[in-house]
């Protein structure tokens, strides 16, 4: 009996078959390399486009950094200016208060009494410059405890006075609401 070659038997099916060798091999067909970006012929490749635009916005960005640093820079020379020209407008509005102090001291000799009128005239001069200054004075007496405004010192029973109100201003206090440069301490009547 003659024996044949038998024919392989197929593969299972989705296995991984050795390539063939009468056939190409497989992946993607080559290609010819493109001209480099000195060849001088062709559009630019897209990765030299994002790399314009890319420098192009980091010295949009580096610019805008500098600007923002130079107007940070003049913003604070501008406000110490403006801090020295109010402390120097504030300091001004005080010479006249120290100029009759040492009136009023250079003629403590002459008349007591005259010195005494002297110290209130500089005291209701300061005053005025405080008030002027956006800082009036506080010393009301007979007015409801306010603790926004009022610091209390002291209770005190008096039976001519309404309870919780202030009986005895102790140390007058300036200025108003959020702009107060200190509270009135006080003595305030006690609740019954």
């Amino acid at each position: 009996m003659p024996t044949h070659p038998q024919a392989p038997d197929p593969p299972p099916e989705g296995a991984v078959q050795p390539p063939r060798a009468d056939l190409p091999p497989a992946g993607p067909p080559a290609e010819e390399a493109e001209p480099g970006p000195d060849a001088g012929t062709g559009p630019a490749a897209p990765d030299d486009e994002y790399a314009e635009a890319l420098k192009d916005v980091e010295d949009r960005w580096r610019r805008a950094l500098a600007d923002l640093d130079n107007l940070r820079k003049r913003h604070a020379k501008e406000l110490e200016r403006e801090r020295a020209a109010e402390r120097a407008r504030t300091a001004a509005a005080f010479l006249q208060v120290i100029d009759n102090l040492e009136l009023a001291l250079s003629h403590a000799a002459a008349d007591p009494g005259a010195i005494l009128e002297g110290v209130r005239a500089v005291r209701d001069q300061a005053v005025n410059v405080l008030e002027r200054l956006g800082y009036p004075r506080d010393a009301e007496t007979g007015v409801a405890f306010d603790p926004t405004r009022h610091e209390v010192v002291g209770v005190v029973e008096d039976p001519g006075a309404e309870p919780n109100t202030v009986v005895q201003v102790l140390r007058p206090g300036y200025g108003e609401a959020e702009h107060q440069l200190r509270p009135a301490a006080v003595t305030v009547a006690k609740r019954e």
